[in-house]
């Protein structure tokens, strides 16, 4: 029986791999550390070919995720340290606090879980099944968009080697997406306060979180007693995880149509074939750069838009509860008024580590429309109080929209009507739903 031709190429292309990995070639293994996003020292591009040698022998349809937690795990190690026991105590009285002044503002029960203080290698540990999950279907679009363009890229006598090399190229291209995704989570370990701090719920169902750590550096500065820092943060930190406890349907949705959103992402292979034909190996960096600056993601579509607007929609009425119950659970706090603009700043600006995730996945997770939310929140609160704002949360039908937003007193109208037992008024749109359910579908007669 005669040898398989192809078997033979796509064996000679793994060698090829191998002898470029294994430094036999004129592109400084430092330079292509650089292209992944990791320090120039030895032990980190020891690494970095290790993997990388590792995507080549793999064998596998999908991409390797354990490069992005080992990558997460290491740079947040890096500075990590111990939660010091009076630290640890003060903690766990201020979530204790928080519960029992969130009892008086909500309705939405407490957790049945206890919230957790955990280090920044155990934030990313916990969180990566989430960021994965948002970032698998662009990983996913560029690891095939690399391997189209490089095929249609290649010289006539490599055609038939990168025929069967398909695979190789996709575990590649996954590897270092991956280990592009580990370098956001780990910056965002040493950055985030809490489970809830980006606003998606990226621990488990009904599970909140505080880093004594970046709580301690959080209030550094501010001028404002810790005890004060960690109780107010205690609170937004339960208020979000207890929302997500209260309206089941919610989290599912929420990462359902970030999940969605990106699986729409499309890679802007013209620009990656530039990039191919452009490429010099000496820089490596460039390649890099093309992931992480969202180069290769064209511009959004009408569809993706729309589609975008709803999920900030979403984001923003999550964040603007989270908001509203916060500032009436900490009114005794004397400096809750600082903090709460501190917290407004941060999340505006956001942080580097968000900016790259943004850039990678083509999503920005800081809600647009904050100020407007919150302000609809207070409004429905001071119109039905606390139980009727909590019960617009008991079903995805009742959730306020947009529009919503944009003019609450509809919203408001509505709800005290209904909390006062009176008839409330419709639009055209709402009358003719209520005929139909009535069975009031009689046309007038012509005259």
């Amino acid at each position: 029986m005669a040898d398989d031709p192809n078997k033979d190429q796509d064996d000679e292309f793994r060698d090829m791999l191998r002898e470029f990995l294994s430094g036999n070639s004129s592109i400084d293994p430092s330079q292509l550390a650089g292209a992944a996003g990791l320090p120039n020292d030895p032990a980190s591009i020891a690494q970095l070919l290790g993997q990388l040698q590792n995507a080549i022998r793999s064998n596998g349809d999908g991409i390797n995720w354990d490069l992005a937690l080992e990558q997460a795990r290491t740079l947040a190690g890096a500075d990590a340290r111990p939660t010091e026991p009076a630290e640890r105590a003060a903690l766990e009285q201020a979530f204790h606090v928080a519960a029992l002044w969130l009892d008086g503002v909500t309705s939405v029960a407490e957790l049945t879980t206890q919230p957790q203080l955990i280090g920044r290698v155990e934030w990313a540990r916990q969180t990566m099944p989430i960021w994965t999950q948002l970032a698998e279907p662009v990983a996913l679009s560029i690891s095939d968009a690399l391997t189209q363009v490089l095929k249609e890229q290649a010289p006539e006598e490599m055609q038939g080697m990168l025929a069967n090399a398909g695979q190789i190229m996709r575990s590649i291209g996954g590897a270092l997406f991956a280990m592009q995704l580990g370098q956001v989570v780990g910056q965002l370990a040493k950055e985030v306060v809490s489970g809830g701090d980006i606003g998606i719920p990226l621990l488990e169902d009904g599970h909140a979180a505080l880093l004594p750590q970046n709580v301690a550096e959080f209030g550094e500065g501010l001028d404002i007693p810790d005890d004060q820092v960690q109780l107010y943060l205690a609170v937004r930190e339960l208020a979000h995880a207890r929302l997500f406890r209260h309206a089941k349907w919610l989290r599912l949705q929420l990462i359902t149509s970030i999940t969605e959103f990106a699986k729409g992402i499309t890679i802007d292979t013209d620009r990656l074939e530039e990039l191919a034909e452009s490429f010099d190996p000496s820089n490596p960096e460039e390649l890099r750069e093309a992931m992480v600056s969202g180069a290769l993601i064209p511009p959004k579509t009408e569809a993706q838009q729309a589609a975008l607007a709803r999920l900030e929609t979403v984001l923003a009425l999550v964040e603007g509860w989270v908001d509203v119950v916060t500032a009436e659970a900490t009114k005794l706090l004397p400096k809750a008024d600082a903090i709460a603009e501190t917290v407004r700043r941060r999340r505006a600006s956001g942080g580097p580590a968000e900016s790259a995730f943004a850039t990678l996945v083509g999503l920005e997770l800081r809600p647009r429309r904050l100020r407007e939310a919150a302000a609809m929140w207070r409004a429905v609160s001071e119109a039905v109080g606390a139980d009727g704002r909590d019960r617009l949360w008991s079903h995805p039908d009742l959730m306020p929209t947009g529009a919503d937003l944009d003019d609450p007193s509809a919203l408001v109208a509505r709800l005290t009507a209904e909390a006062s037992g009176e008839e409330p008024e419709y639009d055209a749109v709402d009358q003719a739903l209520e005929d139909l359910l009535r069975g009031d579908t009689e046309r007038p007669t012509e005259e």
